[in-house]
């Protein structure tokens, strides 16, 4: 059995791909593949390895020996899944490879805006605190997390290590109604924890039912100093009311790892932002790359190949 990796780059170095080719006669490796290159690379392979490389209809009408792929990540939106369905090519992801990774990388997000690091980080930088009176700096009022209330949408794996996290800092955590299903689901919504939440961590997927799930007119309901934190998809909040949210002190610090569009090789407000005195991070979607869950992605996706060969 053939198989082809054509975006390995997006794991990273140092990873190695020994599970996946145990289960094979053969692999290619492909470090980028552009749309134009998808079929010739692919061509006379039974399993498609990829991250975030289009497969269209098109690309997967025109591989007759194509029968699986696996997606080296949880979204399939790079995937005509109807096409694959009606060829009779089967799709496998992977799931909760990420989830210490991104939880860790959430609390880091949150400690930092809680101790208003990017403000305190700025006067540092600028020698502010060589003209101190005093001994210290406390020109930005922080936030101790022991006895808040943290809100989290989305109970799934990785919420819920989150919460763990923040329980261990003394937090109360509440999780929201999945959006979209208040009616039917015992927690209270979003919207009616979110006066009373400090802090609100987003690890939901983006849906018609999360699309700007926090926007202004929740943004208005909170208190002045609670902390927003996105570390599921860009658009879940409206970014640029968040950002007017922060500016004129309605938000107490803002940190997403993720934007609507990525890369954003056109910019982004909340990146011009990161240039004004605001208790503001934006990463990189950089959440999920530890070693330990890049190398994951691998030994998951060399399991989806064991159960296909099986069935």
């Amino acid at each position: 059995m053939k198989a082809v990796i054509l975006d390995a780059a997006s794991l990273g170095p140092g990873i190695d791909l020994t599970p996946i080719r145990a289960h094979l006669d053969a692999l290619d490796v492909h470090q980028y593949s552009a749309r134009e290159q998808v079929a010739e690379r692919l061509a006379g392979a039974e399993v498609a390895i990829v991250n975030k490389v289009v497969l269209d209809g098109d690309a997967l009408a025109a591989l007759p020996g194509l029968k699986l792929i696996c997606v080296l990540a949880t979204g399939t939106n790079n995937i005509d899944m109807a096409a694959a369905e009606r060829l009779g090519i089967a799709v496998r992801n992977v799931t909760a490879y990420g989830t210490a990774s991104v939880a860790q990388h959430t609390l880091m997000l949150m400690l930092a805006l809680a101790t208003r690091l990017p403000r305190y980080q700025r006067d540092v930088a600028e020698g502010r605190w060589g003209e101190s009176p005093f001994f210290c700096l406390m020109d930005h009022t922080t936030l101790q997390l022991e006895g808040k209330r943290l809100v989290i949408v989305g109970q799934g794996e990785l919420g819920s290590k989150v919460a763990r996290l923040a329980q261990a800092f003394g937090m109360h955590v509440d999780f929201a109604a999945r959006p979209g299903n208040e009616a039917h689901d015992s927690r209270q919504s979003l919207g009616e924890l979110a006066p009373e939440a400090d802090a609100i961590s987003l690890h939901c997927p983006l849906t018609e039912a999360t699309r700007h799930l926090v926007d202004a007119d929740l943004l208005a309901t909170l208190k002045p100093g609670a902390l927003l934190i996105n570390c599921a998809r860009g658009g879940i909040i409206d970014e640029d009311a968040a950002l007017e949210a922060l500016r004129d002190h309605r938000l107490g610090g803002l940190a997403v790892d993720v934007l609507p569009t990525e890369p954003p090789r056109d910019g982004h407000r909340l990146l011009d932002a990161l240039n004004e005195p605001l208790n503001l991070i934006v990463t990189p979607h950089n959440a999920w790359i530890t070693p330990e869950a890049r190398q994951r992605i691998v030994t998951l996706t060399a399991d989806n190949l064991r159960h296909w060969q099986a069935d």
